[in-house]
């Protein structure tokens, strides 16, 4: 690998970063760092074609191929930071596990576009130049995994999409980590919360549990969560109204599920607030998980990661407390 002021790989995905055409992303990696051609003469930019996919199809699989690849990049001394470009439907889910395997200090930048490269006002090239500064800084190291766009740089946790506009990545409940001003990153606050190397989770992973969510709504009835039983899911994300509330007709149904072994846990569809434990719902004496701040596509992950260790609810709980 040729040696740089940084060398950073750049793991392409597709997404609309990519997309020539309104149906499918076309433009390979390569292509992406064609629009930015001083980057070249900065540092030293590998690119490699992971996958060439829409977000909304990205799988479990495509998670363990991207967390095994960067895992094995930051084991190489010469590879400065990882940038991984993806498609903004899903990304904030992939940002999330990463977070969670990658066992090193060095910079995993996540990266997309909100408008394709064909749209007037294209946004990609900008996110990804920034996707490679910031990939290359030692600022950005143990930091765990970031995203940016629209030059504003979160924490793989917190972060979320909340529009469609070019502003869609927020973080709501406690804001970015700092922001990409002239080219340049600054920051203002670190996450609390385990990641990366400090993580309970292995980067070794070869398969995931399975684990639904399920969106509560007004007169939801018991048999949503009797189908996820009988298809043999591992876990359910509840994706309650208001502090990740449990209706009274759903709690039979919720309690026979963790009886026959499964995990429950509350999340809300509400979109900030901490899930508050044993607030409205015995979690104790249901045996139910919170999930905290995390929103319940986020839940989904820290539970199929959860699984991979334990299944008892009081142990998936304190991960959840700690991540």
């Amino acid at each position: 690998m040729k040696t740089h002021n940084g060398n950073v790989l750049v793991l392409a995905t597709g997404g609309s970063i990519a997309q020539t055409s309104p149906s499918d992303p076309t433009l390979a990696g390569e292509a992406l760092l064609e629009a930015i051609p001083e980057l070249r003469d900065k540092f030293g930019i590998v690119v490699e074609q992971v996958a060439q996919v829409s977000s909304p199809d990205i799988t479990a699989e495509h998670w363990l191929t991207l967390a095994s690849r960067i895992n094995r990049a930051a084991a190489d001394e010469e590879v400065q930071g990882i940038v991984v470009t993806h498609g903004t439907d899903t990304l904030e889910e992939t940002a999330f596990f990463l977070n969670l395997v990658v066992k090193s200090e060095k910079a995993v930048v996540v990266v997309g576009a909100m408008r394709r490269p064909y749209a007037l006002g294209a946004d990609g090239a900008a996110n990804l130049h920034d996707a490679v500064v910031l990939a290359s800084c030692q600022e950005a190291k143990g930091r765990g995994v970031l995203v940016v766009l629209n030059s504003e740089i979160h924490s793989a946790r917190d972060v979320t999409k909340t529009t469609f506009n070019l502003d869609a990545f927020k973080s709501r409940d406690l804001g970015p980590l700092g922001q990409m001003v002239n080219g340049r990153p600054f920051f203002y606050r670190r996450s609390e919360r385990k990641h990366t190397l400090c993580s309970a989770f292995p980067a070794n992973l070869d398969r995931l549990p399975h684990v639904a969510i399920v969106y509560s709504y007004a007169g939801v009835t018991p048999d949503v969560l009797t189908g996820i039983a009988a298809a043999g899911y591992d876990g359910v994300v509840w994706a309650g109204t208001g502090s990740g509330s449990l209706p009274k007709a759903i709690r039979p149904a919720a309690t026979t599920l963790v009886k026959n072994g499964m995990a429950f846990v509350r999340s809300s569809r509400v979109s900030s607030g901490p899930i508050k434990r044993n607030d409205e719902v015995d979690d104790d004496a249901f045996g139910f998980i919170t999930a905290d701040s995390l929103n319940p596509q986020k839940a989904r992950i820290l539970l199929m990661l959860a699984l991979t260790q334990t299944k008892d609810p009081l142990e998936i709980q304190s991960l959840f407390d700690s991540h």
